[in-house]
Parts: structure tokens; sequence; C-alpha cells
């Protein structure tokens, strides 16, 4: 029987020091027929170790109701199967710009502001899910055969709150569920973190992307017995909506990851390949002052400028800091697999079909439309993912009044009488044009992603005050739910009712086809949307994610696999201003070789 353990100044295996080469990848980013290329990359960048958080809310949409909880053995398999050891860090709250932070929405709408806290309801919640989850890790410790090394307690929780008795609940489950391999936790280096959010008895982490020096010394201040390990090293960072690509030096990471090895430290590169936000699920921060914040979200990419990109490809950043890697490795390091082929092309995919989205969602809809005397919530609408129209009345004879919606989250397009009256965010959340009654309005919401990170985690989606005309409610709110789960289910679009494309109107679903040769030797491609403004792209079915003409993603990327030989078929659903009905499909964004801007992190 093979045993890890942590000793006083190292790892040990089998009683042996050891220092972890780990890299993080997320088993849920990446397509399932891809994983045995990317844990080959790890390999031949000379990582030992690979890393993966479980997102809860992707496995339990609703309450008891679980969802390929599977995956996350069949992934510690094939980690398992490259010659490599794995960290899973179960959460339940993971962050990773997931959406929620991994907490599902039917959890945080019924425990609110009590969620990653010692209350007892939440507890039970969190249980139930372990006990789903965990005999996927247990049967795969290292010391029954398995891969599996360390589990995480929670994640960064003293970024979050200082519950304790919270933590050594958790680290409790942990131990009942049947983890015996050793527990830890992560935090930044900071005093306040590391107090909030260590347990006594459990490794405490660090997580940084630069000074790993000053770093070591706050840790040593907090612990000065334990092997000392960056378990977020953040080589790159993620991508928001409106921003500019986030880029780091390649040189500068190679030595800020070589000031970690000769600190004698442990490493875990965050993140050593990204992936992909599919299906929506990318989450969003808020920025700002903490009473005025503004919602940020996440791009469908998560390429996060990592040393293996999106595509599964090296770059510069691999070169450098594999080369740091093998000085610090046992021997040479295998050879690269071969590199992923794109797509032959550009091919361009026209558009012929076309259903306007009150047709979308009366094929695709929630049953029933929810009458309430106010507009409910996402959460209250058991919605995670999509969108809900609401309807009200303005009552009348009376005059022009601005008219809004409060506490919107977090973006709406406005129709009265039927003619588009504009689109109201956050901060913009009153027409420019006052309405008068009597009138019949409508709001088109999506959720852009729930919050990851901070206080404000779990907050509700949708209208969460209320329609305002002048000073007044409007009451009586008609709602029903479009969810993007309902895109996945056999045969749904075909109830959809298509007609001319060009006939459609501004926004809807849709569709066309395009032809693929030789789809088995292809890795990926590039999917681009020129002219089209926000909403959800799908390919044969499977859904590659959110486009958004903002920026700065302009490429969404196809996994070989999706793809079929012969006749493929592509869905739009634009939520706001429809292009020209065309996609174009390349063999995606070129490789990159360096980095414009400065050091990130």
């Amino acid at each position: 029987m093979t045993d890890f353990s942590v000793g006083d100044d190292h790892f040990l295996l089998d009683g042996r020091p050891v220092r972890l080469l780990s890299g993080a990848l997320h088993y849920f980013r990446v397509h399932e027929a891809q994983w045995e290329h990317r844990l080959s990359m790890l390999r031949a960048m000379g990582l030992t170790c690979v890393e993966t958080y479980v997102p809860w809310n992707l496995h339990e949409p609703r309450p008891g109701v679980f969802r390929d909880v599977g995956a996350l053995g069949r992934f510690l398999d094939a980690v398992h199967g490259a010659g490599l050891l794995a960290i899973v860090r179960p959460g339940p709250y993971i962050c990773a710009e997931w959406e929620n932070g991994g907490l599902p929405a039917w959890v945080t709408g019924r425990f609110g502001r009590r969620v990653r806290t010692r209350d007892v309801g939440y507890g039970a919640a969190v249980e139930r899910w372990f006990g789903e989850l965990l005999p996927q890790v247990v049967q795969r410790q290292i010391t029954r055969g398995g891969p599996v090394i360390m589990v995480q307690a929670e994640n960064e929780y003293g970024s979050y709150g200082s519950d304790r008795v919270h933590l050594e609940e958790l680290a409790g489950l942990l131990r009942r569920c049947g983890v015996t391999v050793p527990l830890f936790t992560s935090d930044g280096p900071e005093d306040h973190m590391l107090t909030g959010g260590s347990v006594p008895g459990l490794l405490a982490t660090a997580n940084f992307g630069a000074g790993a020096r000053e770093a070591f010394e706050v840790m040593r201040r907090h612990r000065p017995r334990g092997p000392l390990m960056c378990m977020e090293f953040w080589c790159g960072w993620f991508g928001q909506w409106g921003g500019e690509p986030v880029v780091r030096d390649p040189a500068e990471t190679a030595e800020a990851l070589r000031e970690i090895l000769e600190c004698g430290a442990s490493v875990n590169v965050y993140m050593a390949h990204g992936g992909t936000n599919f299906a929506g699920w990318s989450g969003a921060n808020r920025s700002g002052p903490l009473q005025d914040q503004a919602l940020v979200p996440t791009v469908t990419s998560y390429d996060y400028d990592a040393p293996v990109d999106e595509y599964g490809r090296p770059t510069e950043k691999f070169w450098l800091m594999r080369k740091v890697l093998e000085e610090y490795g046992d021997g040479p390091l295998p050879a690269l697999p071969p590199e992923p082929v794109g797509l032959r092309g550009p091919v361009r995919v026209e558009l012929t079909q076309g259903a306007p989205l009150a047709a979308v969602l009366e094929a695709l809809g929630d049953p029933e439309t929810v009458e309430s005397g106010v507009p409910p919530t996402f959460e209250e609408l058991g919605v995670d993912r999509g969108l809900v129209r609401y309807r009200v009345g303005v009552p009348g004879p009376r005059q022009a009044y601005p008219l809004g919606a409060a506490g919107l989250r977090d973006r709406a397009v406005v129709y009265v009488d039927g003619v588009r009256a504009g689109v109201l965010t956050e901060e913009d959340h009153t027409l420019e044009e006052p309405v008068a009654g009597p009138a019949e309005v409508e709001l088109w919401v999506e959720s852009l992603g729930r919050v990851n990170y901070g206080p404000r985690l779990g907050e509700s989606k949708g209208i969460t005050g209320g329609v305002l005309h002048e000073r007044q409610f409007l009451h009586g709110v008609r709602a029903r739910a479009l969810r993007l789960d309902a895109f996945d289910e056999p045969g749904a679009v075909a109830r959809v009712r298509f007609g001319d494309a060009g006939e459609a109107g501004r926004t809807g679903l849709f569709r066309g086809s395009f032809e693929v040769e030789d789809a088995a030797g292809t890795d990926h491609a590039g999917l681009e949307l020129p002219g089209w403004e926000r909403g959800f792209v799908w390919v044969n079915g499977f859904c590659l994610g959110r486009y958004w003409s903002v920026g700065p993603e302009r490429t969404l990327y196809v996994p070989g696999p999706v793809l079929r030989e012969g006749a493929n078929e592509v869905w739009v659903l634009e939520l706001e201003e429809a292009g020209e009905p065309f996609v174009e499909l390349g063999p995606g964004a070129p490789v990159r070789t360096g980095a414009p801007g400065g050091a990130v992190g």
C-alpha cells in the first residue's frame, strides 16, 4: 500500500520526501474525449500531479437530482492512467470564476447569507451532496491504489468569513465520508485570510502570483512547521466581458515559478490548462466600493493565459516553465503528444431558418407562467442559467412617466406594447422615453453569471426589486422562464416552429448546417459571429457558451469531438440584436507566443 503524508518540512511518499509539481486542469472545462491529450501535455511540461475543483451546481441542479457525478471518477481514472497524482478540491464552495462559486442556485436561494457558515440546514445539504460525491474520491485514494493524495476543505475561506466551527465541521464530514488522505486549506498569504481560513491540524497552503519569499514568510508566522506549498500559482488571469485581454509576460512568469521552487516549496500551477466555460457556466465578480460594486461577468474562454492554451497547444510560457520544472524533476521529461489539428477552413455557415424569441419561449419555456404581485427572482423560479420574460401592465389612462426596474440583475431588453423601447442594466435601470398608460410592458432578463467571489456571493438574479412607473410599483407580474437546460433535451429544438431567418426579427433562435470532412482528424475549430450582439451558440446540440460583441473574446472554442463527419448543425440564440444570418468557422485563434503587457498577479 502506498502512503502519502505531511511531514514536518516535506511531503512524504512512503516515508520519502517528495516535492509536488502540480497543475490545475478542471475536468468540467475540457471535453472528456480530450482529457488524455491535456494530461499528456501536463506531463510533458514537467508536472507530476493534477489538481481539479468539483462544481456542486453542475452535478446537483435541483435538490436530490444528481447529474453525471461519475465524471469526477472517470477523470481521476484518466489521471491515474497518465501516471499522475491528483489533488481534489470539492468545495462545497470553489470560486473558480464559475457560476455562483460552484454553489447551486437553489442552495443560495434557500439559505441566503447562511451559506458557508455553521447553519444546520446548509450543513445538511452539503452532507447529502458529499455523500453522493465523495465515494468517487475515496475509492481512488492513493492508499487504495488510486492517484488522490490530498483533499481540500472549503476554498479560500479567509477571503470570505471566519466561522472556524464551520470549517472544522467540514473537515470532520470529509473524514466521516471516508477521506483518509491529508486535508488542507488554501488562502491568500495575509494575516486576516490565514486566521480566518486555516484549521488547526490541517495543512495550510497559500495562493499568489509573485513574491514567493515574502508570501512564505507570512506562512511561517502562522505555521512554523510543515511543507510549504503555493496551491495556486497564478501564471495568468481570467478575462471579463468588456475588458481588455489579460496577459502575463512568459519570462516573468517562469522566474516567479523558479522563486517558489528555490524556496524549497511545492507548487500547483493555476491554470496549467484552463479550458472553456461551456454552456453559460462562467461566473461574475463585483468591482468597486463594496456598497456600489458593478457586475463584471467572466468571458466564455478560460484560457487564463495558461502555458497550455485553450486549444491544447504549447505556448511560449509552456516552454519557459518546462525548462524551469525540468531542473527540479526526476530525469528527462516525456515528449509532447501530437499537436491538435484545427478545422480546415474557413467555413461560412448560412443560418437559413429562424424563430422569434417569443416562439422559442412558447416551445421550450417553462410550461406555466407564474403570476405574482411582485416579480419573482430567478431563484424563486428555480432558474440557474437562462432568461425570464416578465410581463406587467401599466394602468391607464395616465400620463407618461419614467419606467424602470429596481434591483435589476443583470440585463433586460424592454418592449412597450410590442415595440422595443430599450435595454436596461443595473446602472441604467430607467428607460430613456417615459411610458403612458395603459400599456403592456415586457422585460426579457438574462443572468450574465452569478457572483463567484466576495461578500455578494449568492445574490439573487432577475428583477429583485420591482417594476416602477414614476415612484409606483406595478403589481400583477407574469413571469415565464427559458432555461438553457431546455435546449439539452433530445429533440427539444424540433418543437420550435422555424421560418425564414430574415423574417424572425432582431432576437430569436437561428439555425443552419455545414459539412465537415475528416471530422475524426479535427481536434478543434473556432466560431465567430460578426455583427451579432449577445447570446449563446450550439454545435450539434453542444453549447459552446455565451458570445457578446463587447469583447474581448471574439472566437468561441469548438471541441473537435462534437463535430460529425458530413452534416453538422449550428444554433444561435440571439437575445439582443441579430447580425447578418451567418457564422464563420475556422481553425481557431493563433497560438500565443508572447505577451505585450506587464505582469498580472
